[in-house]
């Protein structure tokens, strides 16, 4: 089959084209930014690629099927050719993973609100490293496993990442409701992408209606200290496991201590030792991750025993995951991909764990759809008054929205400073830069520092370029 990816380079429809390749079909695509690293990978794996979007070019290439991505709406010339003449067919991502390739597999779905890709990549590479061959589309860039997509053995589990975010313009179903789930994993559930979700209430029905598809000799593994996934009831019509601290739990996580040197945490399985994990991952919140995750791979394969817990010792990791870029006397630089307010409040306090002693800069960009509003305004002022000192990049797309509605980076610097934080904005994010520049790396400075960036997008590059002054003046 021809298959023809519209808006090809983002993480997700990249990783999905390159499991369609591996699959026989020939595969290509466009996007109005054909940009790396998804652009190389597809380039290498024989997938042709084409700048901007074109209805002309697009009937010429006659696929066979077009899939179309979430970002695509109506306005955008092939959607509206697709329309206007019906010549060919089209369908979501998710109802190409689901008819291709989820419909006839055991399905591991990792759901939430944070870490959805950390999880995903965790669970694949412990079933890889207990001696399974899982297949798994992974909505980021891990280092293990390591690529982001595998279609795996027919008797093995599938694992994909669950977003709760609509399938496309034509089609506002959540995409995990798409994916057949055997296990279900619900890392957390938090108000989130106000564009499509009305309040908490409609971000629960939606996970509410997932769980309504799971079947009975299938689990739900659900984060039992999340007070807005325990009011989704208790689930009678499937197995539900509960993970996490609290002593209710059926899976726990005990012993958890983090320092410079890393973290230490055990887990108890209905009383019994599973295993004592140390690893490089930092935070409370990745030790929930790892616990979800080797929970989902165990009981997916039949029980605790299934899955040893020694290879977590060697996991390193998601890019753009709490990622280490510079690590030199007295400067740390670290890209993360936070942009929600328990993400970034999250990340600050292990860092804190990490570098005891050192000034904590965290440099934030409103981007998300709901970031750059004031929707969770008041939770980034909590989050970022656990910095000493804060960069607020320009908000993106700023034009789009209503003033009223927007992101108020100033308002927001003014709140900080009270708190005894040192804040600044700036007109645009090559400003912001510059300023950053002056105060990281200007005058020596006696005291450790920690540049930590949030941002789901490129920062317009100066997440790389403060990088590379920074490592040039080591």
């Amino acid at each position: 089959m021809k298959l023809y990816f519209m808006g090809i380079c983002g993480t997700a429809m990249g990783n999905a084209a390159l499991l369609a390749r591996a699959a026989g079909h020939e595969v290509l695509g466009a996007d109005s930014g054909v940009y790396p690293p998804m652009s190389t990978v597809l380039a290498e794996a024989g997938i042709t690629l084409h700048e901007g979007y074109d209805a002309a070019r697009l009937a010429r290439l006659s696929p066979d099927l077009v899939v179309i991505g979430n970002a695509m709406s109506r306005g955008n010339p092939e959607v509206e050719w697709l329309l206007d003449t019906r010549a060919l067919k089209f369908t979501s991502l998710p109802a190409l993973l689901h008819d291709t390739v989820l419909a006839t597999r055991k399905n591991i779905v990792v759901c939430g609100t944070h870490g959805k890709t950390t999880t995903t990549a965790l669970t694949a590479f412990l079933l890889r490293e207990n001696g399974r061959d899982p297949g798994f589309l992974i909505g980021g860039v891990p280092l293990d496993p390591p690529t982001g997509n595998h279609p795996g053995a027919a008797t093995d589990p599938f694992v994909i990442e669950g977003d709760e975010y609509d399938s496309a313009f034509f089609d506002k179903r959540s995409k995990f409701i798409h994916y057949a789930p055997h296990v279900a994993v619900l890392n957390n559930l938090e108000f989130d992408h106000a564009d499509i979700f009305r309040d908490l209430a409609d971000v629960q029905r939606t996970f509410a209606h997932l769980t309504r598809i799971v079947p009975r000799n299938g689990h739900v593994v659900l984060n039992g200290d999340d007070d807005n996934l325990r009011a989704l009831g208790p689930l009678p019509w499937t197995r539900v496991t509960r993970v996490g601290l609290g002593a209710e739990n059926n899976v726990r996580i005990t012993d958890f201590a983090e320092g410079p040197q890393g973290v230490k945490f055990s887990l108890v399985w209905d009383g019994q030792p599973w295993g004592e994990v140390s690893w490089s991952a930092p935070g409370i919140f990745n030790a929930r991750n790892a616990a979800m995750a080797a929970t989902a791979a165990a009981l997916a394969l039949g029980g605790r025993e299934a899955i040893s817990l020694a290879p977590l010792a060697r996991f390193r990791g998601v890019k753009r995951r709490q990622e280490q870029l510079v690590a030199r006397a007295g400067l740390t630089v670290i890209e993360d991909f936070g942009h929600h307010p328990t993400a970034l409040a999250e990340t600050l306090a292990s860092l804190r764990n990490r570098h005891p002693g050192a000034l904590l800069t965290a440099v934030f960009e409103p981007r998300s759809n709901t970031a750059r509003t004031k929707t969770l305004q008041a939770g980034f002022m909590r989050a970022l008054a656990q910095a000493d000192e804060v960069f607020i990049g320009a908000v993106n797309r700023a034009d789009k929205l209503k003033e009223a509605e927007r992101f108020d980076a100033e308002a927001v610097v003014q709140h900080l400073e009270t708190q005894g934080v040192h804040a600044e904005t700036a007109p645009t994010n090559a400003e912001l830069l510059e300023k950053l520049k002056v105060a990281a790396l200007g005058a020596a400075n006696a005291t450790p520092r920690v540049v930590v960036f949030f941002s789901n997008g490129s920062f317009d590059g100066i997440i790389g370029a403060f990088a590379a002054a920074a490592a040039a003046r080591a």
